[in-house]
């Protein structure tokens, strides 16, 4: 758990995987390729919170491993369906589910998709029907090291 700047006060493992997933979300729009600075950026703007190791390591890992989470999503969409046309905060959402799943052990899989359904919840305006159907799917038909 990361320490509040003010109070001390522990955050959340949600908390963290919120700020991993707002990091994630502002990567998706042009001119924000450099996550290092983006962190740096969010640790600075965040009043009470510094950003969470946890969500630091997430948005590296999820960064490095993109293109493979990439193509982990894409085989369980709809057909006709591309990583293109899946709204930015769905899109943060599952690659942090996904990046979970595949290597995070201390996570297990129906944490990783709760969590997502929520974050999709709190985010947007579509039903989280989606997210949690694509991140099923992943679930029921990948073989993840940490199962």
């Amino acid at each position: 758990m990361t320490e509040n700047k003010n109070e001390n006060k522990p955050v959340s493992r949600y908390e963290s995987r919120e700020q991993a997933f707002l990091l994630c979300f502002e990567m998706l729009f042009p001119g924000n390729d450099n996550i290092y600075e983006l962190i740096e950026a969010a640790d600075e703007s965040f009043e009470d919170f510094s950003v969470s190791d946890y969500a630091k390591k997430t948005v590296i890992g999820v960064e490095a491993h993109k293109e493979e989470l990439d193509g982990i999503i894409e085989k369980y969409l709809k057909s006709g369906w591309r990583i293109s046309r899946i709204p930015k905060v769905d899109l943060a959402v599952m690659r942090i589910a996904v990046y979970e799943m595949k290597y995070e052990k201390t996570v297990p899989v129906s944490v990783s998709i709760n969590e997502a359904v929520e974050l999709t919840k709190k985010y947007t305006i579509d039903d989280s029907g989606f997210v949690n159907g694509v991140l099923g799917a992943v679930a029921r038909n990948e073989k993840f090291d940490s199962e």
